[in-house]
């Protein structure tokens, strides 16, 4: 048999398998790779994109992305107050306020809720002559504007000026009513103007926790009807401009309406909604005070002692709210004291407050921790990371090697939230500033503060004043030991240095100068070199960088309260006007006592 003959014989046999497949690969590439003419071999691969279409999609995605913004968006209204200043947006839950105002300085704040408006009327003609009436009735309209702001109302003082405006009024004039009743027309004449609203009798003031129903309906701004609430006579009303103007040419069309006292009498039946399911306001009016204070009652029926009645109104409804705001916070009142071997001084100015709002009745703690509890008022005092670095740490000169290994980062917020219990409301007042004025204390609160206490404690008045409040709270378990006379004179030293050194900073790094931006260079003096000065403000900046949640925290505490001081001052400008701001209140600006 004749052997075959293999062209691939003369080769190694290592070489041989390479050449098979390589052969192999060649043919599936020339047979297989081959794309049909008709494009039925898979119609999906057309849709698949490769070269410049891919890189064209890729752009295209590019630039469909949100883009950042390179400035901060334009401000309508004033953001700043002082050294803070802050930005309003929808994203304030934000971790870092600076990845949405791009600016470091700025702290991101919620928007502020609006205040429904709520409008009470006084004609300045009808007010006492007497000095203790005026002042009397200045302090009751004070009363009542500061109650209605701390729960989150517009307080508006009407007049004359506004009820003149109203197509009804010359209607009014034409008739001759009763002085009572004519001065219940101008009232509801004065809220037709104005509008959808509450209209309040100025003795008529919210006395209930801030989750009230009514109140809550209240803030809500929106009043399908026009209602008023069983037991409070003609103190309030809510209702929309139409239905107010329609109530208004009803008691006009009354054919006994000059013989009528109140609109209420002389509106048809259904003119009102009724409500008897509230409990969230107090009108002081004549026949309540007749049934429940018989003493003020008889003063005020006698021409000779109106002055010295008018004169018991006040205290008397400034108690009532004062014990309204302890029966909510019936656990007392808690002073955050996070790292409490260092913190005795900062929470001082709290302790003030919280011995002041307890008058005696309510336990105050100082607990290192926050817990989310309903009934438990908590004042917490945050200070600015260089403060708290400085106090724990003993040191008064700090560089950044020190921060950097010597330091924990964010210990203030991480030892105030170590422990949250609870999933209910809580009042959280947070305190920015070493102590808030008194006038602001007492429009956050509703009440006028005690104030002034007696070295000894004791009280000159048959019954015990608000000039008696309780010793400091005494040290309990996790407030650390009690520190000596020395030590305690010592931290005030420090935080005194600490806080000059932030307000030196604050204005210099508005400024651009450079004398006093840190400890060392206030020793120093004006005459020290630039780097000494800059590398001061430096370290504050380290410091701050150092720990992001506790500056964040302080930054917006700070912003949060001085944007509401400044939506306040706003306000009291509007009022101003008439009532000469929040002093003028008090000077005796007001009408006559109205039942």
């Amino acid at each position: 048999m004749a052997t075959r003959w293999n062209p691939c014989s003369y080769l190694p046999r290592r070489l041989q398998i390479v050449v098979s497949l390589t052969a192999f690969v060649l043919a599936c590439i020339l047979f297989l790779g081959t794309s049909s003419s008709d494009h039925t071999v898979d119609p999906y691969l057309d849709r698949v994109p490769y070269g410049p279409r891919l890189q064209a999609g890729a752009h295209h995605v590019v630039d469909t992305l949100p883009q950042i913004p390179h400035e901060l968006p334009h401000l309508d209204t004033p953001h700043s107050s002082g050294e803070a200043r802050w930005y309003t947006d929808f994203k304030w839950r934000n971790p870092f306020s600076s990845a949405v105002t791009l600016d470091e300085e700025r702290a991101l704040l919620p928007p502020p809720r609006e205040r429904p408006a709520v409008y009470t009327y006084v004609d300045s003609a009808t007010r006492r002559k007497d000095d203790v009436s005026q002042r009397a009735e200045g302090e009751l309209l004070h009363i009542w504007r500061r109650a209605w702001w701390a729960q989150g109302f517009k307080p508006v003082v009407l007049s004359r000026a506004e009820a003149m405006n109203n197509p009804h009024y010359r209607a009014v004039q034409t008739l001759e009513l009763e002085p009572e009743m004519e001065t219940e027309m101008m009232r509801w004449l004065a809220w037709g103007t104005m509008g959808t609203g509450i209209l309040s009798n100025w003795l008529a003031v919210p006395m209930a926790e801030h989750e009230d129903a009514l109140l809550t309906f209240l803030r809500r701004g929106e009043y399908p009807t026009l209602t008023r609430y069983e037991g409070l006579e003609n103190g309030l009303f809510v209702g929309g401009k139409e239905d107010i103007q329609k109530a208004i040419k009803a008691a006009i069309d009354a054919p006994t309406i000059k013989s009528m006292k109140s609109i209420i009498d002389a509106t048809p039946d259904g003119t009102f909604e009724i409500d008897s399911k509230h409990s969230g306001v107090a009108f002081y009016s004549a026949s309540a005070i007749r049934s429940l204070y018989p003493v003020i009652s008889q003063k005020l029926d006698d021409q000779d002692t109106v002055p010295e009645g008018l004169a018991m109104l006040p205290p008397l409804i400034n108690s009532h709210l004062h014990m309204t705001w302890q029966n909510t916070f019936s656990s007392g009142i808690a002073v955050l004291k996070p790292l409490p071997e260092h913190t005795t001084s900062i929470i001082e100015p709290a302790i003030d407050i919280a011995r002041n709002l307890s008058h005696s009745h309510m336990p105050i703690t100082t607990p290192p921790i926050f817990r989310n509890i309903s009934t438990l008022f908590t004042i917490a005092t945050v200070p600015h990371p260089y403060t708290l670095t400085s106090l724990v740490h003993n040191q008064d000169v700090m560089d950044t090697r020190f921060i950097r290994r010597e330091t924990k980062r964010d210990p203030w917020i991480l030892a105030a939230t170590k422990e949250l219990l609870g999933t209910g409301r809580s009042s959280f007042a947070r305190l920015g500033n070493p102590a808030l004025a008194e006038e602001d204390l007492d429009f956050h609160f509703g009440f006028q503060i005690p104030r002034d206490p007696m070295p000894d404690g004791k009280s000159e008045t048959p019954v015990p004043g608000p000039e008696r409040r309780p010793p400091p709270p005494k040290p309990e378990w996790g407030d650390g030991r009690e520190l000596s006379p020395e030590e305690l004179h010592h931290e005030h030293w420090l935080l005194a240095e600490a806080r000059r050194t932030l307000s030196r900073s604050d204005r210099t790094g508005k400024k651009g100068g450079i004398a006093g931006l840190g400890i060392a260079a206030v020793r120093g003096g004006v005459g020290r070199k630039k780097e000494e000065v800059l590398q001061a403000k430096q370290v504050r900046d380290v410091i701050e960088a150092w720990n992001l949640a506790d500056t964040e925290t302080w930054k917006f505490v700070r912003a949060f309260e001085a944007r509401r001081r400044v939506e306040r001052g706003r306000w009291e400008e509007e009022e101003e006007g008439f009532l000469g701001g929040a002093d003028g209140a008090r000077d005796g600006w007001g009408g006559g006592w109205i039942g």
